[in-house]
Formats: C-alpha cells, structure tokens, sequence
C-alpha cells in the first residue's frame, strides 16, 4: 500500500491557529481563511484508529468538494478553492455546536436503539413494528451535540437545544431546513448513480458577514451512509442485512471484534490486509456515486507536495482551484 498522510504541523504564512480534528487538520489563515487538510485517519466510535487509510484523505476532500459545488444554490457553503487534493480552503466560520443529523431509514445507532425499546430518538416520535433498515414516513432530523476533542457526541432535541441557549430559535429554523434540504438534494443524487442516502450528518456555522454557511464534509462515507437500490426491497422483506457503503462495515468490524471505544476496550490489529479493504471501499463509493474512475495522486511525498500547494493557494488567493 502506499503511504498514508497520519499528521501536519505546518507554519503556512499568515497563520494563526492549528486545530487537529479526528480527521482533518484544520488551519487558521489570517482569522479570515481556514485550510483544511483531510487526512488518511480513519476514526469510530469516536476513537481515531491507529492505522491511516492511504487515499482516504483524497477521496473524502474530492467527493465533499464535488457535494459543495452541487448543493451551493441551496445554501452558501463555507468553500473557496482546492489547492490540492487534500485540502480545502474556505470562510472562516462560527460553527454552532451542535451537529444536524438526518435520517431517512431506520438503521445503525437508531436501530440499536430502537431493538431495545426506545420509540423516541432526539424528541422525535418514531413508529411502532418497523424494521431494520426501513424507511421512515420521512426523514427525521435528530441533532447531536458537536463534542469538544476526545469526547462523544450526544443525543439532543430541538427543545433542548433551544432551551440550553446552544442555537437561537430563528438560526435553528434555518438549520433544519437547509439540512431537509440538502438531504433531499444528496438523495436525487445517489438515485441517479444506484443508491440510496440513508442517513447524513451536516454542520453549520456562521461567518463574519452574518451568513449562515454549510461547513466542513457533506455526502461522503465519513459522515453519510449509502445502501445499493438494487435489490434493497428483497434485503429488507428477507430480512437480510443491506448492501452498503459506509463506514457502519468498519464499526461492525470493531464491534464482531469487541471493540465500541469503551473504557478498557482495545483496538483490533489493523493489518495490511483489513487497510487495504477498507481503502478499496472508499474508492468504490467514490467511483459509485460520481461516476468517474478515482485517480491516485501520487503519495510520495505528501507533506511537501500539501505546502507547496497550499502556500501557493496562500500566496495567490485569485489562482484557479485544483479540481474544481
């Protein structure tokens, strides 16, 4: 396999700040301009695991880019440029802490949950005898709290939201639609290419001219889990599992494996074999949902190739963006 990009500690010009997320590492330009670089970690149950996915990192900013451009007459988004495949330059924005989840079928977490008695998830009212992986009335927007590092996301309604002060009332209406918006958009999408959006998560936040912009990934198998259309209706009257692509097979890796990133719990060995499956699924969704071959960008010399590009990008604001 080839090398994975696991870090970044850059001292681009005009910076001001160096945030490492689970996935991205995130630059502070000047406090106008964030650049975003996606990184091959690969992170569940709200661990980062120790292995990097090579091409991971590309594939995600690429696929996420491509969404950004798609849905921009919905909503503003938070992107500028791409100078390299691996990273983003955008608006620097508020985020507001909470996370919009959208879920259109009854499956991963919510089904968990849901096996175990619960028919309200987030202040959301969900249906007595449905199935696993069945589609609800229509979809249901159930928020997550935006954890600090380290921490889990949590559960949370609207009228928590509202009444712990998290997002004023008027900035929520707005969240929500965008979110039932774009989610009706990333679904089109998906049905034109075979699949299915099942469920999404999207982030908001607001910028210095008082905007409220979409921020960070959108659609990708990070944040976003897909099922094939091709034969989902005998898997689900069957009661078989869906064919899928997501990261929910890396959780159920982690989990056959007795690992949920609870206390005391160790990480399975990540070998060459079980990275290089999951680099491949990546790419397949990548291929499957755009309807282009992925090409590798060579991965010898990451680190230097992300400076140049990024420094340029830097340097000549105006230049045209990589990809786009």
């Amino acid at each position: 396999m080839k090398e994975a990009l696991i870090k970044t500690e850059y001292h681009f010009p005009g910076q001001q700040s160096l945030y490492h997320g689970k996935v991205r590492d995130v630059y502070n330009i000047r406090n106008e301009t964030l650049i975003m670089v996606a990184t091959d970690r690969i992170s569940a149950f709200d661990v980062v695991l120790p292995e990097g996915i090579p091409y991971k990192g590309q594939m995600l900013n690429q696929l996420a880019a491509k969404f950004l451009d798609a849905t921009a007459d919905i909503c503003p988004n938070w992107k500028l440029a791409v100078p390299d495949p691996m990273a983003t330059a955008g608006i620097r924005c508020e985020g507001y802490p909470v996370e919009m989840i959208v879920r259109g079928y009854l499956c991963g977490s919510a089904w968990r949950a849901y096996k175990n008695g619960a028919r309200e998830i987030c202040g959301v009212k969900i249906p007595h005898g449905m199935r696993e992986n069945e589609a609800f009335p229509e979809p249901v927007v159930t928020p997550t709290t935006k954890a600090a590092q380290g921490a889990h996301d949590e559960d949370i309604s609207r009228d928590d939201i509202l009444k712990n002060g998290l997002v004023p009332e008027a900035d929520y209406a707005v969240l929500e639609k965008y979110a039932r918006e774009l989610f009706r958009r990333g679904s089109e999408i998906a049905a034109c290419r075979g699949l299915i959006l099942v469920d999404t998560k999207y982030e908001f936040g607001r910028g210095g001219d008082g905007k409220i912009y979409l921020i960070d990934e959108i659609h990708t198998p990070d944040s976003s889990r897909y099922f094939y259309r091709d034969g989902y209706e005998q898997r689900l009257s069957e009661g078989k599992p869906q064919k899928q692509l997501s990261k929910e097979f890396v959780r159920e890796w982690l989990m056959n494996s007795g690992f949920q990133g609870k206390a005391g719990q160790a990480v399975p060995e990540m070998t060459p074999e079980i990275v290089e499956s999951i680099s491949n699924r990546y790419i397949e969704l990548y291929e499957q949902i755009t309807g282009e071959t992925f090409v590798k960008f060579e991965t010898d010399d990451l680190i230097a190739r992300i400076e140049r590009n990024v420094t340029d990008y830097i340097g000549r604001p105006a230049s045209p963006a990589f990809g786009c």
